[in-house]
C-alpha cells in the first residue's frame, strides 16, 4: 500500500529501504507510517529543539549513538566486567551531555521520558537502567518526596557532579519493605539524623549504581525521634562517597555485588551505615518532617495513607519496567518475525520452499505475542499518564478522598501491570528464540541477551508473584465494603467500575452465534467481566472459609493465593490491558484504514490471553 501523499508524513518516516522483506510490505493492507504516526503521536515522533528545525526523536536518540565513537561497541563485548561498568558510566555521562530531553520538554510531554529509555535500552539496558536509576529515581524521588530546600541538589545531578542511587532493599528485607531495619534517630542537640544499620541483614542490598559509582543515596529508614518513638519509614539522603575520590564516606562500608546474569554495566552493590549523622534538611520531609527541637509533624492524618505516599515512588519502577519489558519484547518479535519472513523450508513441491512465517504453527507461536506488544505498550503508557497526575496531585498537596483512591487503584495496576508485562516478555523471548531455530542461539541475534536482560523485571521493584497480591488484597476490600456497608465500585480511571454489576454479571452465560463474531475484541472483553466476577467471589469466599475453620487473617490470606487470588489478580489486570485497547483500537478518531488491522490486533491479544484461563472458564459452568 503506497504511503499517504502528506509531505509531513513522509518526510518525518521517509520510506524504509528495499531488500528481502520488500514482498511481505508490499502486501501490507495499512501505511505503516500512518499506523507509526497513530501509535507514536506527532509529539514523539518529533521534538523541537533549541533550533527551529523539527526532528525525528527516536531517530535523534539513535543518530547521536551511531556518530559517537564512545557507543561503538555495544554491550561491553570483549571487555573485563570493570572495564564494561567504566565505559557505561561514561557513556551515561555523554547521554546526559547531550541533553537529548530538555526539561520543559519533559513537562510538555512526559511520554518522552519513556521514549528515551527505551531507545537507550534497545542500544545497551545497562546505559539505560543506569542513566534511569540516577535522572528518574533518584532525581525524581528528591523532586516530589523533598520540599524546596532540597532543590538544591538538582543541579548537581543533572551536570553528574553528583550521582546517585535509591536504596530500599536490604538483605533480609525486600518486598516487606515495612520491615526494613535501618534507622535514622534524630539527635536535637547537633539537629542531626544517626543513619545506622544493627546487623548485616540491615545492610542495603541490590542497590543499582551503588556498587562503584554512586556518591549519593536516598536512603530509606525508620525515623525516630526523642523518646523512642518510631514514626515509620522515610527517606534520606545519604553521601555515601567524596564525589572526587569515590573514596567511602567516614561511617559508610559500601561495595559491590560482582557479575550477574545480565546487566553487567550496571553496578549493583551494597552499603551498611556505622551511626553517620546527617543534617536535619537532608530528611525528605514532603510526607512528614521534625522540627529542631525533635517533633514529628506530617500533613497526613492516617499512618497508611503517609506510608502509601512514602512507597508510592515504587509504582514509578514498576510502570517504568512495564515499559522495559514491552521494548524488550518489541525487539526480540521484530526478530523473530523478519526472520521467519525470510527462511524458507519446504513447500508445496521440491523445487519451491516457502517462508516459515506462512506456516499456522509459526503464526501460532509468534502473531499472539506481536499483539501483546500493542496492547501492552499502550497499557503502560496510559498508566505513565496516570502516575504523572498522580505525582502532580501529591507535589501540590492534594490531599482529597479522589487523589488517595487513585493512589490505591494505580498502586494495584502497577502491582499487576509489572508480573503480566514481564512474564509475557519472558515467555515471547523465549518464544521468538525457538521459533528461529538454530539460529536463534547465536549471541549475535540478541535474543539471548534480551533474555537475560529481561529476566530481572521478574524480581526487581517486587517478586511478581508477591507483587500480584497487592492487586487482590485491593479487589477484595472493594467487595468487603460492597458486602459490608454497601459502598460503591467505583475508582478514579474506573478500572473496577464495572464490577456495579457484579451479581448480574455472574447471572450470565456465554453465547457467541459465530466464530468471526469473535473477532470482536468485545466479546472475549465480556467474558473476561465474568471470569473475574468469578474469581471474586471464589477468593472472597475462600478467605473466609479459612477464616471460619480458624485460620487468622495472616494464615487465610496465605492460604487463598494459589488457586483464588493469584489468577484473580492476572485476569483483572489482562481485563483491564484488553479493555484499554479495545476502547483505544474502535475510538473515532482511528483512520479509517486502520480500523480493521488495529481491530484484529485487539481480538488476537484478548482471545489469546483468555484462552489461557480455558480450564477455569470450564470449570465455572
Amino acid at each position: 500500500m503506497a504511503p499517504p501523499s502528506e509531505g509531513g508524513t513522509n518526510a518525518l518516516l521517509p520510506d524504509l529501504p528495499k531488500g528481502p522483506l520488500q514482498a511481505y510490505r508490499a502486501r501490507a493492507s495499512f501505511c505503516w507510517q500512518e499506523l507509526a504516526l497513530f501509535l507514536e503521536g506527532e509529539d514523539v515522533l518529533r521534538l523541537k529543539w533549541a533550533t527551529p528545525r523539527l526532528l525525528h526523536f527516536q531517530k535523534a536518540i539513535f543518530s547521536a549513538l551511531e556518530n559517537d565513537p564512545l557507543f561503538a561497541h555495544p554491550h561491553g563485548e570483549g571487555l573485563s566486567l570493570e572495564k564494561y561498568r567504566e565505559l557505561n558510566f561514561l557513556r551515561c555521562k555523554r547521554v546526559m551531555e547531550y541533553n537529548l530531553l530538555p526539561v520543559e520538554s519533559i513537562v510538555a510531554n512526559p511520554l518522552l521520558v519513556q521514549t528515551l529509555v527505551t531507545c537507550l535500552g534497545m542500544y545497551d539496558w545497562s546505559l539505560a537502567i543506569k542513566l534511569l536509576l540516577h535522572m528518574l529515581t533518584f532525581a525524581s524521588v528528591i523532586y516530589s518526596s523533598g520540599s524546596e530546600r532540597h532543590l538544591k541538589y538538582l543541579p548537581k545531578i543533572f551536570n553528574m557532579e553528583i550521582f546517585g542511587c535509591f536504596a530500599v532493599t536490604e538483605l533480609s528485607h525486600g518486598s516487606n519493605a515495612k520491615a526494613i531495619r535501618t534507622t535514622a534517630h534524630y539527635d536535637p542537640t547537633t539537629e542531626e539524623f544517626i543513619i545506622h544499620s544493627p546487623d548485616f541483614e540491615a545492610a542495603k542490598f541490590w542497590i543499582g549504581n551503588m556498587g562503584k559509582t554512586a556518591t549519593h543515596a536516598v536512603v530509606f529508614a525508620q525515623l525516630y525521634t526523642p523518646g523512642g518513638r518510631c514514626h515509620g519509614l522515610h527517606a534520606f539522603m545519604v553521601q555515601i562517597r567524596n564525589p572526587k575520590t569515590l573514596l567511602p564516606m567516614p561511617g559508610v562500608m559500601v561495595g559491590d555485588m560482582g557479575k550477574k546474569l545480565g546487566l553487567n554495566g550496571v553496578d549493583n552493590g551494597f552499603a551498611m551505615f556505622h551511626k553517620v549523622r546527617i543534617p536535619r534538611q537532608d530528611l525528605l520531609n514532603r510526607t512528614g518532617d521534625v522540627t529542631p527541637e525533635g517533633t514529628y509533624v506530617t500533613p497526613f492524618k492516617d499512618d497508611r495513607q503517609r506510608f502509601g505516599a512514602t512507597l508510592g515512588t515504587l509504582s514509578i519502577g514498576r510502570v517504568t519496567i512495564m515499559g522495559m519489558s514491552t521494548a524488550n519484547l518489541k525487539l526480540a518479535i521484530s526478530i523473530a518475525l523478519r526472520f521467519s519472513a525470510t527462511r524458507c523450508q519446504f513447500g508445496p513441491s521440491d523445487a519451491e520452499e516457502v517462508p516459515v512465517l506462512e506456516y499456522q504453527m509459526q503464526q501460532w507461536r509468534l502473531l499472539p505475542y506481536l499483539a501483546a506488544v500493542y496492547a501492552l505498550d499502550h497499557f503502560s503508557k496510559s498508566l505513565f499518564l496516570d502516575l504523572v497526575e498522580l505525582q502532580q496531585g501529591l507535589m501540590g498537596t492534594d490531599q482529597s478522598t479522589r487523589q488517595a483512591e487513585l493512589g490505591r487503584e494505580i498502586h494495584a495496576l502497577a502491582s499487576a501491570g509489572k508480573p503480566l508485562a514481564s512474564w509475557t516478555t519472558q515467555r515471547g523471548i523465549q518464544e521468538c528464540r525457538e521459533a528461529c531455530g538454530g539460529h536463534g542461539y547465536l549471541a549475535v541475534n540478541r535474543l539471548g541477551h534480551l533474555r537475560n536482560d529481561n529476566d530481572p523485571n521478574c524480581t526487581y521493584e517486587g517478586d511478581n508473584n508477591v507483587l500480584l497480591q497487592q492487586t487482590s488484597t485491593y479487589l477484595l476490600s472493594l467487595l468487603a465494603r460492597r458486602v459490608h456497608g454497601g459502598a460503591r465500585f467505583e475508582s478514579p480511571l474506573r478500572t473496577v467500575d464495572f464490577l456495579e454489576a457484579y451479581p448480574d454479571i455472574l447471572g450470565q452465560r456465554f453465547t457467541c452465534p459465530s466464530v468471526d463474531s469473535c473477532l470482536d475484541s468485545s466479546v472475549p472483553l465480556a467474558a473476561y467481566e465474568w471470569l473475574v466476577c468469578y474469581l471474586l467471589r471464589e477468593s472472597y469466599q475462600k478467605f473466609n472459609q479459612e477464616k471460619r475453620s480458624g485460620s487468622n487473617d495472616f494464615e487465610a490470606r496465605n492460604n487463598s493465593q494459589v488457586y483464588c487470588c493469584r489468577p484473580l489478580a492476572l485476569a483483572f489486570l489482562e481485563l483491564t490491558v484488553v479493555r484499554k485497547f479495545h476502547e483505544y483500537t474502535h475510538q473515532h478518531s482511528v483512520p479509517p484504514p486502520l480500523r480493521a488491522v488495529l481491530g484484529r490486533l485487539s481480538a488476537l491479544y484478548a482471545l489469546w490471553s483468555l484462552s489461557q484461563h480455558t480450564a477455569l472458564l470450564y470449570q465455572a459452568l
